[in-house]
């Protein structure tokens, strides 16, 4: 008899399974290169992920340099996942990614992947045109793009090429986040929240095709208001791109990822980006409009 349940537990487990898939997300992470921590950054979000149960991580680092002999062939294979988290950048002498990933890549998002690009990613690849598509907007030359500053009633109001300056950040501060509508990822979470350190971007740039801004926060010199959060459409993918999770190298304490507030939004916006429902719930602990609120740093 206890056979026989054990038999029936497992049909019963392969029949759900047939019927609604996997129960956690496949997430990939690409790193290899940055001007930022990225080895260190992997680990602290593979750790958050890994925590929830909702996520299986696995990280695939690409060579940094055209010179390693693996650089020709490296390319992942992004279809076996239903999220890619970008944390790759080739500013400082990192490499372009080889075409047949660039390609893979690409095949991916338009084919119905999720891509999280995460921080400075989006400063990556400047003459990747299918990539500047993809991420919507990006640190970017003040002679390439759209810009898109917010205005007082939320709508955005689109800063042409050669027009304002290129993309730039001042000093890293304690900043008001403040949503510009309702939104799966952010249902339920307070209009406006504080997040630690983080950069304010003036004057990302892009083709700005299929954004939908998601939140904005005051420059603190300026005060003008600069989109924080944005998603893209590319094809039947999803992207989530924002300036939230910087990592210095040597930064004693990342207070970027150990906010409350990102390691909610990241989530549920991979949830969001896989294409299932956002069930990951609004944390007690979460940040107000006056005061952050941290959280150590996850011990794998």
């Amino acid at each position: 008899m206890v056979l026989l349940a054990v038999l029936l537990l497992a049909v019963a487990t392969a029949l759900l399974l047939c019927r609604f898939g996997s129960s956690r997300i496949k997430v990939l992470i690409v790193d290899g290169h940055s001007n930022h921590d990225w080895q260190r950054t992997t680990r602290i979000v593979s750790d958050i992920l890994r925590q929830t149960g909702l996520f299986s991580v696995d990280v695939s680092t690409a060579p940094a340099s055209e010179k390693d002999p693996a650089h020709a062939s490296w390319c992942p294979k992004f279809d076996r996942y239903n999220v890619v988290i970008q944390n790759y950048n080739d500013m400082g002498g990192g490499a372009l990614w080889p075409e047949p990933a660039r390609h893979a890549f690409e095949r991916f998002v338009a084919q119905g992947g999720g891509v999280f690009i995460l921080h400075s990613a989006n400063n990556a690849f400047p003459m990747w045109e299918e990539y500047n598509r993809i991420i919507g907007l990006g640190w970017r030359s003040q002679a390439y793009g759209i810009a898109l500053r917010m205005a007082e009633d939320g709508s955005t109001i689109p800063v042409l090429p050669g027009f304002g300056s290129k993309t730039s950040h001042g000093k890293r501060t304690d900043r008001v986040i403040h949503r510009c509508a309702d939104d799966p990822i952010h249902a339920g979470m307070p209009g406006a929240w504080m997040t630690p350190q983080i950069e304010v971007y003036t004057y990302a740039r892009g083709p700005a095709e299929n954004v939908q801004v998601l939140s904005w926060a005051e420059e603190p010199t300026t005060h003008e208001r600069w989109p924080i959060e944005w998603t893209i459409r590319y094809g039947k993918g999803r992207v989530y791109n924002s300036t939230f999770g910087h990592v210095w190298r040597g930064e004693a304490d990342p207070v970027d990822l150990r906010c409350v507030g990102f390691q909610t939004i990241l989530i549920r916006s991979l949830q969001w980006l896989a294409g299932k429902p956002v069930t990951w719930p609004v944390p007690k602990d979460f940040p107000t409009g006056n005061s952050i609120s941290l959280r150590p740093l996850p011990q794998a």
